[in-house]
């Protein structure tokens, strides 16, 4: 098969994958997991049925499929600010501050459970605990960041924290407890 062929179908199936993750995902959003079918998701896309399920059994593995895209923008996004040029405290704050951001608009409930359930999402918090760690490390070479914790801990540590911003109520609220995390690695000395 030509070139151009194979890479016009394989952009035409990822059309039509995107579409359905973004559809799935806006109409769970506006009506809840359980009153969502396949049959709904297909008439939003503007696809057949048949098709969409080539593509995906059921609407839980659609919703999976969405949130793994989801999780690979949001760690492609902290990494590209994680290797900027700014001394590696200012780029964790800014990691962390963006992590913060992304927790704080984070779906709850019944969703949460289905997606952060997957796979996916234990390799995704592995992949952001090991970089938010060489973040730390090169802060504590750097002097900047404590150096009496393993950088794996302080990371944990930091996710965690983040975490928490997901049950704050304001942006400010978000600011405060990034900086206070950042406080707490500083170095002792």
């Amino acid at each position: 098969m030509p070139k151009l062929w194979t890479d016009t179908i394989e952009a035409h199936k990822q059309t039509v994958r995107d579409a359905a993750l973004d559809a799935a995902a806006s109409l769970v959003m506006r009506r809840g997991l359980s009153s969502v079918t396949m049959s709904e998701i297909a008439q939003e896309t503007g696809i057949g049925r048949a098709t969409l399920y080539k593509y995906f059994p059921e609407v839980q593995s659609l919703l999976e499929a969405w949130h793994e895209r989801q999780i690979g923008r949001h760690l492609a996004a902290l990494a590209s600010i994680a290797h900027g040029g700014e001394p590696p405290i200012e780029r964790l704050g800014m990691v962390l501050r963006a992590y913060a951001g992304m927790a704080h608009g984070r779906h709850d409930g019944e969703l949460a459970e289905v997606l952060h359930s997957g796979g996916h999402a234990v390799h995704a918090r592995g992949h952001l605990t090991a970089f938010v760690s060489a973040l730390i490390a090169e802060g504590a070479r750097a002097g900047t960041v404590r150096s009496d914790v393993p950088p794996q801990e302080l990371a944990t540590f930091c996710l965690a924290a983040m975490s928490g911003a997901r049950d704050s109520q304001s942006d400010a609220t978000v600011a405060r407890l990034v900086a206070l995390t950042i406080d707490a690695l500083g170095s002792p000395d």
